[in-house]
């Protein structure tokens, strides 16, 4: 008995020894485990411009005593931590100076994942040509995970030299707040006076001028900018339902010290509507249940001028490449992306020009969109010269016969067979193109009248204050201020010219094929500058002949323009995107 109690011991004894080896075991793998969480969740996300590259540096799953030294991928930024403390150094290590242009953190402030941190302007290297990097580039740091900034040790418009210390931060699992009883401090007069006038935008603009010109009188004439915006809108009626929240965005954007476009920043939130595409696309959503497609129904004919008039923007994408080519890189320096984004301002379609940017070119959003809605504006002054210039006064005093009544059927069926049209050949244009047909299903169906009038009313009214806001705030010094800005304007008032040309040509070729049935004007309708191109053709046709009355017959052309800008944003977005 005794025997069999002393062996039933020994296994007791044996099974807890395994049981409590493997919960020891566990603990550790527990242990290890969290700790390799802990210092791989220390990451760095670097979005360079320049080297055109993009790199993530993360820390390595194994926990080393020894420092850490990680570069990322384009040799920009490194990272040290301490192995004691966990404290990480982003350093700047590129070979040539760089510019704090912005900076969106401070210190004590606990940051998420994917917040953009702060944004260096590098240098050209002394004694090249071309220069290492190009003085246009820039280096954007964003958040790897949740951190608390520890120490940041510059401010905007200072230099960075290679090797020094950015910002010093420690990454956070989780992170809470302690209230503590508010300390006071015995403050001077003189200190609170010198403190007060160092918190004024005077005393910035001097400042940052002094290190760089675009971060302190850059902004003033920014500002300036802004106000001809807003001027233009106001006095001489230039679309001011864009151009008047433009150029009121481009003003609160350039406050100093504000931070109103930051991450945090009002504009700034606002403009993830923008980089999303969200706010285009509910335009569209506007614009479709605002426009009456029977003119092109009725004349089907008439989509091949909206298709010619879409010339000018493959015109100004060529434009755009040979100036660069035949331009030294540090003064204008488009990519094909760059080319195709300002192409698109040919078309005429605002919202088309901020989507298709927006996804190819987000640095020269703001300068494409404000060429874009000027040119829209100036449709009046454009066109007619144009469209004399390449028709005789017969072909001008030309009637077009009365246009057929289009069944509710036909106008119903018409938004369901484009878009079903547009998913078959080309999927990426089919955000703009489905938005465009729902807002028109919702006009025709008659069964959603609420929904077709906040769609054209309340809806893009609000949509329309928050894009122009959001552009707005992408009218910076360095980004405006310069030969590129002077490129686009003139490449878009190439791709307008050409377009309405184009399709002028393609009216007078219809009207010879016709027999002369077909008033070639409404060609220059073809651009999707809706309904303005239309009234145009209207008012020079009555100027020849007080009967001639082509309004309706250039509506026709004129949505089928909108349908065609859509489609070529499409076809580059596809292409380059």
């Amino acid at each position: 008995m005794l025997k069999k109690i002393t062996t039933l011991l020994g296994l007791v004894a044996l099974f807890g020894g395994i049981l409590l080896n493997a919960q020891e075991n566990q603990a550790a793998a527990k242990a290890d485990q969290a700790k390799e969480f802990v210092t791989a969740c220390a990451s760095l996300d670097c979005k360079a411009t320049c080297p055109q590259q993009s790199a993530i540096a993360t820390f390595k799953d194994e926990f080393q005593v020894a420092d850490m030294n990680l570069k990322s991928n384009d040799g920009v930024f490194e990272t040290v931590q301490d192995p004691e403390t966990g404290i990480v150094q982003c350093k700047y290590v590129w070979q040539t100076s760089a510019v704090v242009y912005q900076l969106s953190m401070r210190q004590d402030q606990d940051v998420v994942s994917g917040r953009p941190l702060c944004i260096l302007k590098i240098n050209s290297a002394s004694g090249d040509a071309k220069g290492t990097v190009p003085n246009r580039s820039k280096a954007e740091v964003k958040a790897g995970v949740a951190a608390k900034i520890l120490k940041v040790n510059f401010a905007e418009g200072e230099t960075i030299q290679p090797g020094e210390v950015i910002y010093e931060f420690v990454p956070q699992v989780i992170s809470h707040d302690s209230v503590t009883a508010s300390a006071t401090h015995a403050l001077s007069v003189k200190d609170m006076m010198v403190k007060l006038w160092e918190s004024t935008g005077i005393y910035s603009f001097i400042q940052q001028t002094k290190l760089e010109w675009t971060l302190g009188i850059g902004k003033a004439i920014m500002i300036c900018v802004g106000l001809l915006l807003i001027y233009l809108a106001i006095v001489k009626g230039f679309e001011p339902l864009l151009l008047l929240p433009i150029g009121f965005g481009a003003i609160m954007s350039n406050i100093p010290l504000a931070e109103i476009a930051a991450p945090d920043g009002i504009l700034g939130i606002l403009f993830q509507g923008v980089n999303l595409g969200i706010y285009p696309l509910l335009i569209f959503l506007g614009i479709g249940a605002m426009t009456d497609f029977g003119p092109l129904i009725a004349n089907p004919k008439t989509a091949l001028l909206g298709g010619a008039a879409q010339l000018g923007i493959f015109v100004a994408l060529l434009g755009a490449v040979l100036i660069t080519v035949f331009t030294p890189e540090h003064i204008i320096n488009f990519s094909i992306k760059d080319a195709a984004s300002i192409g698109i301002i040919g078309g005429a379609d605002g919202p088309t020009a901020i989507f298709l940017s927006s996804r190819l070119s987000p640095n020269l959003l703001g300068s494409i969109a404000v060429a874009a809605y000027s040119y829209m504006a100036l449709v009046p002054i454009i066109q007619p010269p144009i469209i004399r210039m390449l028709t005789t006064p017969e072909e001008r005093k030309i009637r077009m016969s009365q246009l057929r009544k289009v069944s509710k059927l036909e106008k119903i069926l018409f938004p369901i067979m484009i878009t079903l049209l547009c998913c078959l050949l080309l999927p990426s244009a089919a955000p703009l193109i489905s938005m465009l047909m729902l807002g028109n299903l919702m006009r025709e169906s008659m069964c959603v009248d609420r929904l077709s009038d906040t769609a054209q009313n309340a809806l893009i009214n609000i949509v329309t204050i928050f894009l122009g806001l959001s552009v707005g705030s992408k009218l910076s010094a360095d980004k405006f201020l310069n030969f590129e800005t002077l490129g686009i304007l003139l490449l878009g008032l190439v791709a307008f010219a050409v377009g309405t040309a184009g399709g002028v040509l393609m009216g007078k070729a219809m009207c010879r094929l016709s027999g002369g049935k077909i008033n070639p004007m409404i060609g220059a309708a073809g651009v999707s500058a809706v309904p303005m191109a239309a009234r145009v053709v209207n008012k020079i046709g009555l100027e020849e002949d007080p009967q001639n009355f082509l309004l309706m017959h250039a509506m026709g052309p004129n949505v089928s323009g909108v349908i065609g800008s859509a489609v070529a944003a499409g076809v580059l977005l596809c292409a380059l995107g």
